[in-house]
C-alpha cells in the first residue's frame, strides 16, 4: 500500500521525506502551535521516555519542520510517511501504533484549490475513479483552514452500511494550508 501511496504522489512530483520517530515534545507539539497546556494536546495521548521532553511521534506532522528547514528557501512537495503512536486503548478500530501518511506543499501561489485538487486526484487513484470527495471544517492547531476529508463508502457506494454508520461516507484524511506560525517556524515568511 505504501508503495502504491509513493507512485501516486511521485506522479504528482511529490517526493518521500522520512523524519525521526522519536521527536522532542517541541518538536512533535510547540512548533506545530500546539504550546503546552493547549487543549489540542488532548487529541495526541502519547508515550514519553525517560527522558524528560523526548516522547515517540503522535503524528508525522513533525516531519514539517524537518522538512522546510533541509529545503528552505525552496519550495517543497514531499510526503511524510511513518509510524505513528498514541497512548489509546486498543480496539477493533485502533491501535496505539499506525502507519500515517501526511502530504506538505510550500511555495508561491499555492492555494486550497491546489490541495482539494491533489486530494481528489489521490482518492481516485487509490480507491477507484469515479469517487465522490467532501470537506468538512475542522480545526487542526498547525492548519489554516482545516478540513476533514471523505469519500463515499466504498462497500456500499453511498447507500449507507455499518462500515460507513450508515452516513454512505468514510473519513479518508484531516488536511488543510500550513498554519502561517508553523511556516515561520520551519524558516518559511508566509507573507
Amino acid at each position: 500500500v505504501l508503495g502504491e501511496i509513493y507512485a501516486i504522489f511521485s506522479d504528482m512530483g511529490f517526493q518521500v521525506f522520512s523524519s525521526p520517530e522519536v521527536e522532542t515534545d517541541t518538536d512533535n507539539f510547540q512548533l506545530l502551535n500546539i504550546p503546552p497546556h493547549h487543549p489540542a494536546r488532548d487529541m495526541w495521548s502519547t508515550f514519553y521516555t525517560t527522558r524528560p521532553g523526548v516522547l515517540l511521534r503522535t503524528h508525522t506532522s513533525p516531519g514539517q519542520i524537518w522538512a522546510m528547514r533541509a529545503f528552505y528557501p525552496q519550495p517543497i512537495r514531499v510526503i511524510l510517511p511513518g509510524r505513528t503512536y498514541r497512548y489509546e486503548q486498543v480496539t477493533a478500530r485502533s491501535e496505539s501504533m499506525f502507519h500515517q501518511v501526511e502530504g506538505l506543499a510550500v511555495g508561491q501561489h499555492i492555494t486550497m484549490a491546489d490541495l482539494k485538487g491533489v486530494i481528489i486526484e489521490f482518492a481516485n487513484r487509490m480507491y477507484g475513479s469515479g469517487r465522490q470527495v467532501r470537506f468538512r471544517c475542522s480545526y487542526f492547531p498547525f492548519t489554516e483552514p482545516s478540513v476533514e476529508v471523505d469519500m463515499d463508502c466504498i462497500l456500499c457506494h453511498g447507500k449507507g452500511c455499518r462500515i460507513c454508520k450508515h452516513t454512505g461516507w468514510l473519513e479518508i484524511m484531516g488536511a488543510g494550508m500550513v498554519n502561517p506560525v508553523v511556516l515561520r517556524n520551519g524558516g518559511y515568511d508566509p507573507s
